[in-house]
């Protein structure tokens, strides 16, 4: 018995040899039999490219028995008087058979292609992973090492404010550590769709403000420039996810511009979208690397001085597409880059009047 998932491919043999048969009453008052064959031929070459074995034989055997009922003389019975349709018959079938194993073999070739080329992508990121954090990890814990030593060693020896200078070094390695491990998390699990959007109704000017709040200390060397309208209209989003794809591009200008450049954050709508905008002054995305540096692990020229495993964008891109938006960066044409994203905007429910008049 077929397994469940091939039935329409039975069902459509089933639909193109009755196709057929009516397209052969047409042709029957001025075709011989044998040209009304080649519509059948042509059927079963349809579903030998598109069904599976089982149902271009199925298509086959059908269309041998209608051309034989309907057409062949004597008309109506399963007998043939002129053995030539027997080649005819065997045609068919051949041709079914021939252009079924085709396919079948070219669909395995491609699956088999599909299966190297995930493994061998699945190889690039592992690697490119286990390199990026021998690369990005090493220095904080060698940092984080010298310091907890230094602590444990000579802390008593010590002023308190060397101490106090060690023990802040120590947290902030920890926190870095701890925020490239977390992006990793992060990532694994937007792409196995493990995260759940908990959306509601908010201002981006909102979410705006609680993101550049909590990055004051991180921006506080450079300049911000805030342009969001206040009659921007409410969208509706997961805050938290929102505020994380926004900082990344906001850490992402920190991280790679000078010190006292500007970092301009915009908002606007365009049709029914909303477009973020974060520009940034720096030596700019080198042109080769526009159309990839969301992607996973792409840390590229502009992001070699810097720490991070090339994640922060890739998660902002992955954030907003799991909100229907979309992401990508441009050149600037005054000099530094723009990293700009979207998000759809939904008509807001109306607020009942009762309630605004109580």
């Amino acid at each position: 018995m077929s397994p469940p998932r091939e039935w329409p491919g039975y069902a459509w043999s089933l639909a193109v040899v009755c196709g057929c048969t009516a397209a052969g009453f047409v042709m029957s008052p001025r075709f011989d039999p044998v040209n009304i064959a080649m519509v059948y031929l042509l059927g079963v070459v349809f579903i030998a490219m598109r069904c599976s074995r089982g149902a271009s034989i199925f298509a086959s055997l059908a269309s041998v028995a209608a051309f034989d009922f309907f057409f062949v003389p004597p008309q109506g019975a399963l007998t043939v008087e002129d053995m030539q349709y027997g080649l005819t018959f065997a045609i068919i079938l051949a041709v079914a058979l021939v252009i079924s194993s085709l396919v079948e073999r070219i669909r395995s070739q491609a699956r088999e292609q599909a299966a190297l080329a995930i493994e061998a992508e699945t190889q690039r990121i592992r690697s490119t992973l286990l390199a990026s954090i021998s690369h990005d990890l090493r220095t904080p814990l060698a940092l984080l090492t010298g310091a907890s030593s230094s602590l444990v060693e000579s802390g008593e020896r010590m002023s308190a404010e060397d101490r106090r200078a060690l023990a802040l070094s120590v947290y902030d390695q920890s926190r870095e550590i701890s925020e490239h491990v977390a992006k990793v998390l992060q990532m694994t699990r937007l792409e196995a769709r493990g995260i759940a959007l908990e959306r509601d109704w908010s201002s981006f000017g909102e979410i705006a403000g609680a993101v550049l709040a909590r990055l004051a200390q991180r921006m506080e060397r450079h300049r911000v420039l805030v342009e969001v309208p206040d009659d921007l209209p409410l969208v509706r989003v997961d805050p938290a996810l929102i505020e994380q794809a926004l900082g990344n591009l906001l850490e992402n200008a920190a991280r790679h511009t000078p010190e006292g450049t500007v970092v301009r954050l915009r908002a606007h709508t365009s049709g029914s979208e909303l477009v973020v905008t974060v520009q940034d002054n720096g030596r700019g995305i080198p042109r080769g690397e526009v159309e990839h540096v969301f992607d996973k692990f792409e840390r590229g020229a502009v992001e070699a001085t810097g720490s991070g495993m090339g994640l922060g964008l890739a998660i902002c891109r992955a954030i907003v597409r799991l909100h229907g938006g979309r992401a990508w960066a441009d050149l600037v044409p005054t000099g530094g880059s723009a990293f700009h994203f979207t998000l759809p905007l939904d008509e807001a429910p109306q607020v009942p009047a009762d309630t605004v008049s109580a």
